[in-house]
């Protein structure tokens, strides 16, 4: 039977069912990542209307056409769970068509490759904002094997995925272990603000002794990462520096998906951050380890504290007297450093997971190539 080559338009279709019955909440609605999943909305749906909203049912795929500002890569997903997903409007929801030519499953896995990436990115067009429209995805050409030799690969895919969704559940379970452990300690310890226990640290770059390289963004995953701001001919005399073992955060909490970004500067390295972001660190370590309170800082009940008590009308922020407001209970030392060992252990396996999942996607090439040799030596 050999490889038979199609337009992908022959073989999806577009569809268009929306949320006109209200039938799903603000609590179904989800963004699209360049990971290639379903995330959560960072959008503020407080009021928000979700009756045009997208439905993307059980086997159906979605992406953003717009393809600008995403680090050459297409933000699309595959749901491939039992319960349906709300996304905006402007996004396109398609399925496969023709399920006796091509599988759900084998169709994600081509996706996924970063030759599609780079595929998507090259045939998008605009002035302002670049596309990847329906027309020009229905144009891609694609060669598919016999449906036994796809599914073979899509076996070998879901083994691996199931693997890693095994080691994932056993690494929330040690996050459970952490927080039920803070939580006990809540209610047999006083809780106590930390104000006494921190101190505002305030550096700038003012002899420019660092340069951009050590100008770091803070993520609501409560990580440095690397800016997203153009540094080309930037001064950074301005800049706060946060030394080690030192926390910086973002005061504005509004469009921030209510998660609060703050970091724990861990490395031996001076960091740089926006002169708007504000550094402190724990001023009494004999009283208060600075990885403890780290902690304590990303749990999602404290997201959800900041949340509540951010203050504004044009745009809502939770200051640095906020934070010495917050009460957490403050054990022993060794007590602080038996619950960071766990939490340590957690933070390394979460390490982990993330470079398994990007060697399992870094496995969809290889799969799909190694899916067209089989097909075309395949005889029918």
């Amino acid at each position: 039977m050999g490889l038979t080559k199609y337009k992908l338009g022959e073989l999806i279709e577009q569809s268009d069912i929306r949320n006109s019955a209200n039938e799903l909440s603000v609590n179904d609605v989800r963004g699209i990542s360049t990971g290639k999943e379903f995330i959560e909305t960072k959008a503020n749906m407080d009021g928000v209307s979700t009756l045009s909203y997208k439905i993307v049912h059980e086997d159906e795929f979605a992406y953003v056409a717009d393809t600008s500002r995403r680090g050459e890569k297409i933000a699309l997903a595959y749901n491939s769970t039992t319960d349906r997903i709300l996304i905006s409007s402007i996004y396109t929801v398609f399925y496969v068509k023709r399920k006796d030519l091509i599988l759900s499953e084998y169709l994600f896995m081509y996706f996924k490759r970063p030759e599609f990436d780079r595929f998507s990115r090259f045939n998008s067009w605009g002035s302002a904002r670049e596309t990847f429209d329906w027309d020009e995805f229905c144009d891609i050409e694609i060669k598919l094997p016999p449906l036994e030799v796809q599914q073979k690969y899509v076996d070998v895919y879901d083994a691996m995925l199931s693997n890693h969704q095994s080691y994932e559940c056993g690494l929330e379970n040690l996050k459970l272990v952490c927080d039920a452990y803070i939580e006990d300690l809540r209610r047999e310890i006083p809780i106590e603000a930390i104000g006494p226990y921190i101190k505002s640290v305030e550096i700038k770059n003012e002899n420019e002794k660092y340069g951009v390289d050590r100008i770091k963004g803070i993520s609501n995953k409560k990580e440095f990462i690397e800016t997203k701001a153009n540094t080309s001919d930037l001064s950074t005399k301005k800049y706060n520096i946060v030394p080690e073992y030192c926390f910086a955060f973002n005061p504005n909490t509004a469009r921030m998906g209510d998660q609060f970004c703050i970091a724990l500067n861990k490395k031996m390295d001076d960091i740089l951050v926006s002169a708007i972001y504000p550094v402190f660190c724990v001023s009494n370590v004999n009283k208060l380890i600075p990885e403890y309170l780290m902690m304590f800082f990303g749990r999602d009940q404290f997201d959800r504290y900041v949340r509540f008590n951010s203050w504004g009308s044009a745009r809502e922020t939770f200051n640095y007297s906020d934070i010495e407001n917050v009460e957490i209970p403050i054990p022993s030392i060794d007590i602080q450093e038996s619950i960071i060992s766990i939490f340590n252990c957690y933070i390394e396996r979460k390490e982990i997971n993330e470079k398994l999942k990007e060697q399992i996607k870094n496995m969809c090439p290889i799969l799909i190539k190694g899916s067209i040799e089989e097909g075309r030596t395949t005889k029918g």
